[in-house]
């Protein structure tokens, strides 16, 4: 699984780095976690806003900081758990 964090590297993109690794810990998962840090690559995925949550190329979440626990109710969602 590829995990990848949309983000110019503001304290939100950090923090929502920091909170996937918390997630992921707390599933008991690994994932290689990639910072799309390029104006260009993020809008690449059809987002205006960051930080943006992308797993296995589909955009999940952007605009906000997701805390652990609603990552890991996306991770549920998608069934990756």
């Amino acid at each position: 699984m590829v995990i990848k964090i949309l983000g110019t590297g503001c304290k939100n993109c950090i923090i929502l780095g920091e909170n996937t690794e918390a997630a992921l810990k707390e599933l008991g998962m690994e994932a290689e976690i990639v910072k799309v840090t390029e104006i260009q690559d993020i809008m690449a995925y059809g987002i205006m806003s960051t930080p943006g949550l992308v797993i296995d190329e589909k955009v999940v979440s952007f605009g906000k900081v997701l805390k652990p626990k609603d990552i890991v109710r996306i991770f549920e969602k998608e069934n990756l758990v």
